[in-house]
């Protein structure tokens, strides 16, 4: 997987190309989607929560959002990898093309929207009065391990996706799941302490918290949570890595 740059650079760049411009193809607003669906979802939910948690959570769009970007980037990132293989058979059958170069475009791809979603979150302090931090910057600390995660995870899926279509409809269970186990609407201080120990095992609940206390908060983000976020990302990446390279000569003969 080391040969994606540079021999593999001009595939990727048409792969992602295509995701781009097919998922706006028929779209009267096109690319503005991308702006208007984490602000519509904001809006909603802050309309929503905020007077439940409003009072316990200061700037409460900021917080709702900062959180909701970070696992939006997860849960499209791996769903997108786990179906890039059964997405394109057509492709695959045909011709030889790395298995994994569909995954890592997908990853890339909504990589792309993240960077979007973050205007947004932008937008949203500057119009709310946040305080902006030099500390945001460390932010890409925690956005550097959760990609990793979400390659090791997506690349994982896409080999038992492939096997196994009940894989995806199990993924959505958890997915929902993971959202509410991240403490992405709510403060986690109204969880009993006994059920916060097992939030800060959820990687993507430290994801959060560290991107929280770096853009948000302005402060450096919590050592041991970024250490575990570090781990996990590592290990997952490098089984993804390994799982993959082990079935991907075979995956062709699934589909």
């Amino acid at each position: 997987m080391t040969e994606i740059f540079p021999e593999k650079r001009f595939l990727l760049k048409q792969l992602i190309k295509r995701d781009l411009t097919s998922k706006y193809k028929d779209s009267v607003l096109g690319i503005a989607w991308s702006f208007l669906n984490p602000l519509m979802i904001m809006i909603v939910f802050t309309a929503i929560f905020s007077m439940m948690f409003g009072r316990q959570i200061e700037n409460y769009p900021v917080y709702f959002l900062s959180g909701r970007v970070i696992y939006d980037l997860f849960k499209s990132g791996t769903i997108g990898a786990m179906k890039s293989v059964k997405a394109n058979s057509s492709i695959l059958k045909k011709v030889y093309v790395p298995r994994y170069m569909f995954a890592v475009s997908k990853v890339c791809y909504e990589f792309i929207n993240f960077l979007i979603s973050l205007i947004i979150l932008a937008g949203v302090m500057i119009v709310t009065g946040a305080q902006f931090h030099a500390t945001s910057f460390l932010a890409v600390i925690p956005i550097f391990f959760l990609i990793l995660l979400i390659f090791g995870v997506g690349l994982i899926l896409s080999v038992a996706n492939t096997y196994f279509t009940d894989v995806g409809y199990l993924y959505d269970v958890f997915a929902l799941i993971l959202m509410y186990a991240s403490a992405l609407f709510y403060p986690i201080e109204i969880v009993p302490a006994t059920i916060q120990k097992i939030f800060t095992l959820n990687p993507i609940y430290c994801a959060i918290s560290c991107f929280r206390e770096c853009v948000v908060f302005g402060v450096f983000p919590n050592l041991s949570a970024l250490s575990y976020l570090a781990v996990f990302s590592l290990t997952f990446f490098f089984a993804g890595i390994i799982l993959f390279s082990i079935y991907e000569n075979k995956l062709t003969l699934e589909l």
